[in-house]
């Protein structure tokens, strides 16, 4: 994995393989602590140990078989009251990127979940350092099943499943690199707003009714947006309401 070599400007141009750690987000962070990580700088491991997610989840990768990585940006650029949009950047290019392989059933599940019909295939899990009001370091943590067949969670997924195909990782992980860049450019050019306007073309559930499980209560409403705070909004009745991550739940049985 040392090895890799995406046509890029600087995403992955230091790479740093680890056949196995506890978590690349936590080892990244460390980087940055120490002041020894350029922008662009990339964790790969092929066993990690306790890895992260959303809600305090750990994420189920049987080793060797996935994409697991953590990558350090500086979007110095950004302002915090806007680091929603870094999400959102980074969730398009991993969408663009498992489009270029998978058939048309791909989605993005607020806030950056990856979706091929009703099944898990990536997260993302994004932690921002601030300093004052701008964002100063961002570890960008990416899972995605590729070569996995057999998952303990009933709506996980991979490409392998997918496609009946087996892959090889290092290629796969240059492209990834590749997209995310790319995505990673256009937010730096001020294209906030074409990037909100596609994330939400390709959010899962956008614009559908379905129920939602709020306050151990069940409601029924329609996904209209995400808000500048990355809070999602929801048509519930007469109103719009607004939920943080862990304020609302999904319920997978309501298809």
């Amino acid at each position: 994995m040392q090895k890799i070599a995406p046509n890029t400007l600087f995403t992955g141009k230091q790479v740093i393989y680890l056949p196995q750690c506890d978590s690349t987000n936590r080892f990244a962070q460390n980087l940055i602590n120490k002041n020894e990580a350029t922008e662009g700088t990339v964790v790969i491991t092929d066993r990690q140990t306790h890895g992260q997610g959303q809600r305090g989840n750990t994420w189920e990768a049987e080793p060797g078989k996935n994409i697991t990585l953590s990558l350090i940006l500086k979007p110095q650029f950004l302002a915090a009251q806007y680091q929603f949009n870094l999400n959102i950047c980074i969730s398009l290019a991993v969408l663009n990127f498992a489009q270029a392989y998978l058939p048309p059933l791909l989605k993005l599940k607020w806030p950056n979940d990856l979706y091929y019909g009703n099944k898990k295939i990536g997260g993302i899990l994004i932690q921002n350092s601030l300093y004052g009001q701008l964002i100063q370091h961002a570890v960008v943590g990416i899972g995605l099943n590729i070569n996995q067949h057999l998952f303990t969670a009933p709506a996980a997924s991979s490409f392998a499943q997918i496609t009946g195909k087996t892959f090889d990782l290092r290629s796969l992980i240059e492209r990834l690199l590749e997209f995310i860049e790319a995505r990673y450019l256009q937010l730096k050019a001020g294209k906030a707003a074409l990037l909100r306007f596609e994330y939400l073309q390709n959010l899962y559930r956008y614009q559908e009714e379905h129920t939602y499980q709020v306050g151990g209560q069940l409601v029924s409403g329609t996904i209209i947006g995400v808000d500048d705070a990355g809070r999602l909004c929801l048509h519930v009745g007469q109103e719009v309401q607004y939920f943080n991550l862990k304020e609302i739940s999904f319920i997978q049985n309501s298809d």
